[in-house]
């Protein structure tokens, strides 16, 4: 009996360990750490830097906002929609209408009736749609989009049909900040939205309601299980999907002074679907990452050839898709990232000796980082020419030096890392 008593002592210490451990990771994951004010920095800094190239960061702002109302539903909840620009387009053909109209032209309140109209649109069309999974959802949402849009050219006497609606007047921003014609008040105006948003959307993500999301998408027939509301969380969560998208349209109308139907384009979906899958799906950021990257190598890329620009794009959405499943932002994760516990580095007095499969892990970062580099290779030198043939002539030397020099960036960084960190845990400094 003692013996059971004795052999039971350190189970139980073992389990109260790991539920104070448990409860700590749940206190600490929603803070904020200090890498997430990278992006804000940048953006900020990028005011200072480019004063000129404002109304291009407007637009970049605009659909990262975009982004995130996608990434709540597909990257945490798991719902595919090739129809999300629906909700861009009633937000923004909502401040569009109320502006030439109605004549109400206050920003603010604009942005809150675009989120209460798009909202609406997704509840009343999430309700039926949500019930059905897979195929049949993502058709039924591409045709949702799809009526809308006719249904807005049929009434082109009210929304200006393919011609659109230019020339709208808005009032200043809180009535003090006038726009100027190089769109320094738009690009602040955007960044304060993007950011009220932002963190509205990551308390979502990590309350328990975010959680359940989580659950939906990777076990549906669990979360059915255990008792969980499923339908109507993710009719709740496509409504504020819907709404946030609402907002982004609105603020693509106000920062234009223009809107058309292309916002319920196909397209439009497609894009903002193609950024979060470059910049990384259920990770928030990532819309930050896929945006960016998507818009910046679309402006440089259209310059150097517009007719072949999209070239560049497909090979960086087909090496993402093939390789880095996780986007942009899975691969930066992986830099320098250990693989498991059982194969960290070995340290020796003096030198460090990895494992083969430490090797093997480094390898796989530094092929990461030659895909990268490859794609950058190929979206720098498309342009180049229109000839085909031509530019296969005269870009493979640049093409292969970038291929090269993001493998060995990447493999240095990791490698580095791994030094660092492997001699910091050891008590050993880092030469």
């Amino acid at each position: 009996m003692a013996a059971s008593d004795t052999s039971s002592a350190p189970a139980a210490a073992g389990r109260i360990k790991a539920r104070a451990a448990a409860a700590e990771f749940l206190v600490r994951r929603d803070r904020f750490r200090p890498a997430e004010a990278l992006p804000w920095l940048i953006a900020i800094a990028a005011f200072f830097v480019f004063p000129d190239r404002m109304t291009f960061g407007s637009q970049v702002l605009v659909m990262i906002l975009f982004a995130i109302s996608l990434d709540l539903i597909l990257g945490y909840a798991g719902i595919v929609t090739l129809g999300h620009a629906a909700f861009f387009g009633v937000g923004a053909y909502t401040v569009g209408l109320a502006s030439a109209r109605l004549g109400w032209t206050e920003p603010i309140s604009g942005l809150f009736a675009a989120a209460i109209m798009a909202g609406l649109a997704g509840f009343i069309s999430g309700w039926f749609l949500l019930r059905y999974r897979g195929l049949t959802l993502l058709m039924l949402t591409l045709a949702t989009a799809i009526m809308i849009l006719e249904t807005g050219n049929f009434r082109s006497d009210i929304t200006g049909g393919y011609d659109g609606m230019p020339g709208l007047v808005f009032q200043p921003v809180l009535g003090l900040f006038e726009y100027d014609l190089y769109g320094r008040t738009n690009y602040l105006y955007a960044l304060a939205v993007l950011a009220v948003v932002f963190f509205f959307v990551r308390r979502i993500v990590y309350s328990p309601f975010g959680q359940a999301l989580t659950g939906i998408r990777e076990n549906v027939r669990r979360m059915h299980a255990i008792g969980s509301p499923v339908h109507r969380r993710l009719v709740t969560v496509y409504t504020i999907a819907a709404a946030i998208a609402g907002v982004a349209g609105a603020l693509f109308t106000q920062t234009n002074a223009y809107v058309t139907l292309t916002v319920f384009d196909f397209d439009t979906s497609a894009k903002v679907l193609v950024m979060l899958i470059l910049g990384g799906t259920g990770r928030l950021y990532g819309a930050f990452i896929g945006a960016a990257v998507y818009l910046i190598l679309e402006d440089h890329l259209s310059k150097l050839s517009p007719t072949f620009w999209q070239f560049g794009i497909g090979i960086l959405l087909l090496v993402t898709v093939l390789f880095a499943r996780r986007g942009i932002l899975g691969v930066m994760e992986d830099i320098g990232r250990f693989r498991s516990w059982k194969d960290r580095i070995r340290v020796k007095p003096g030198r460090i000796v990895w494992s083969r499969t430490q090797w093997k892990g480094i390898g796989m970062a530094a092929f990461d980082g030659a895909l990268i580099g490859l794609a950058v290779g190929f979206a720098a030198n498309v342009g180049r020419t229109d000839l085909l043939l031509a530019w296969f002539t005269t870009a493979p030397l640049s093409v292969l030096a970038w291929t090269a020099a993001g493998a060995a960036l990447v493999a240095a960084i990791n490698i580095g890392y791994l030094a660092y960190n492997e001699r910091s845990a050891s008590g050993s400094p880092p030469r």
